[in-house]
């Protein structure tokens, strides 16, 4: 792919997410860092192109990376990382995946459409678990300070 592909493809994912934080009336303090969390998954899973060909792990990588930006985010802004996450993961939704999925499927193609079903579940497994992973380690560290500080508050 040329560059002009790539500056294209990422200015669409700014734009989907922005309009996903707009459809979600995130305020527009907010929006610009909602929005550049879009930009940021896509420029990582393009980024990883050249190094990792398949699609699910690329997947993962972003959607880990687009999770801590979000918790670090919402950290600073003091807001809930929800509304930077979700606004922000729509342009790694697999919706290209799921519409091959269901053409080869009208079009009687099961054995292509099944193959293409799994590699779409995956996709959506993949972006789940590279959620979850930074997200219970943010809370781990949060479970471990509020332990630590009872601990301090008792001894004195």
């Amino acid at each position: 792919m040329d560059f002009s592909s790539y500056v294209l493809q990422l200015a669409s994912a700014f734009a989907g997410s922005m309009g996903f934080a707009l459809l979600f009336q995130v305020r527009r303090r907010k929006l610009l860092l909602a929005s550049l969390g879009g930009l940021l998954a896509w420029a990582v899973y393009l980024a990883l192109g050249p190094v990792m060909p398949q699609d699910v792990p690329r997947f993962f990588i972003a959607s880990m990376v687009l999770t801590i930006y979000a918790e670090v985010l919402a950290r600073v802004v003091k807001c809930p990382a929800t509304l930077f996450l979700v606004t922000a993961a729509v342009p790694l939704i697999p919706g290209g995946s799921l519409y091959h999925t269901m053409r080869y499927f009208v079009a009687g193609d099961f054995a292509a459409s099944s193959a293409q079903g799994l590699n779409t579940l995956l996709l959506a497994l993949a972006i789940a678990v590279g959620m979850i992973v930074p997200m219970s380690f943010f809370q781990l560290v949060r479970r471990v300070r509020m332990w630590r500080g009872r601990e301090t508050r008792q001894s004195l």
